[in-house]
């Protein structure tokens, strides 16, 4: 099968579009899929890059790819939930960029039928992330006010929309065309900032969700009511400054099981919740692709798509 690889660590020219072998079932609960269509994550990068080599180690040649859209072509014995037909949405953990990926059944779910492949593999990551921290550790609540740093990207769009679809006030920050599309997503208010200061325009609010990391995260305790909670999913905030502004702080990794998804899935079947694709490449452009990323200012998810 074809298959995007790296074979060494460094810049995007290490990337190689190859011919490999087809994974093959060989845990009962893993399912086969064709892929579609897959993500591509800043986590993706750091791989490449040899980032991650201390805190999550890759063995090389390593094809990367977290989430994918496609069909279901086989199953082990123990899956019940899936059959050969399905289309799904999964996360792999790794093996994404390529024309067949295995996934647990438990990390696998049915694919909105109102979405493309596409827009659905642009979900995973996301809803995962926003469930984590926005109600798992957030327990963000009707009428509370959140503020959103990075509204516009690819996760910032699906937790502006989760946020709202609670009866949050959602405050997020953009800049350009972020601006008209976090308001078009139902933010309250959208901030640019870069001719902005969020930390005097703001105050007493709930909730801030971190999702661009940088020195303009020290600014965000301001904005926070005392016992308010920082999260973010890029680097740990200051516990330093958590302790002066009496908040909670803590970097907050994702939670992509299925079920995390339940709650997301649901609202972009109603129709409640639109999936944002900045752009899509070919499995082959995956260089491309992920230059597109690392440049950064991204309005949504950055997809492969999977000729077959």
């Amino acid at each position: 099968m074809k298959a995007i690889q790296y074979k060494a660590f460094g810049n995007s020219d290490v990337i190689e579009f190859a011919e490999i072998p087809q994974p093959e079932i060989k845990n009962e609960n893993e399912v086969l899929i064709q892929v579609k269509a897959a993500s591509v994550n800043p986590l993706d990068i750091k791989f490449r890059n040899g980032m991650m080599q201390k805190m999550r180690p890759i063995n090389l040649p390593y094809v990367p790819g977290a989430d994918v859209a496609g069909i279901v072509i086989a199953t082990g014995n123990k899956v019940t939930n899936f059959k050969a037909g399905d289309e799904v949405i999964a996360v792999t953990r790794e093996g994404g960029y390529a024309e067949y990926a295995l996934a647990l059944e438990s990390n696998t779910a049915i694919k909105p039928e109102n979405t493309s492949f596409e827009e659905s593999t642009s979900l995973v990551v996301n809803i995962g992330t926003a469930q984590a921290l926005l109600f798992n550790e957030g327990k963000l609540a009707e009428r509370q006010k959140i503020l959103i740093q990075g509204a516009a990207g690819a996760t910032g769009t699906a937790m502006v929309q989760m946020a709202k679809n609670t009866g949050a006030y959602v405050i997020g920050t953009a800049s350009g065309p972020g601006i008209a599309l976090i308001k078009s997503l139902g933010a309250d208010e959208a901030i640019d900032y870069r001719s902005g200061d969020v930390s005097v325009l703001i105050n007493n609010v709930d909730l801030v969700v971190d999702c661009a990391g940088g020195e303009s995260q020290h600014k965000l305790f301001k904005v926070l009511k005392p016992g308010g909670k920082l999260f973010s999913i890029v680097s740990p905030p200051s516990a330093e400054l958590a302790e002066k502004y009496q908040v909670e702080a803590r970097f907050i990794s994702s939670n992509i099981s299925a079920g995390s998804l339940t709650g997301g899935l649901a609202l972009v079947r109603e129709g409640k919740l639109r999936p944002i694709v900045a752009k899509t490449f070919l499995l082959e452009q995956a260089a491309q692709a992920q230059d597109y990323v690392s440049a950064g200012g991204v309005n949504g998810k950055v997809v492969l798509v999977i000729s077959q």
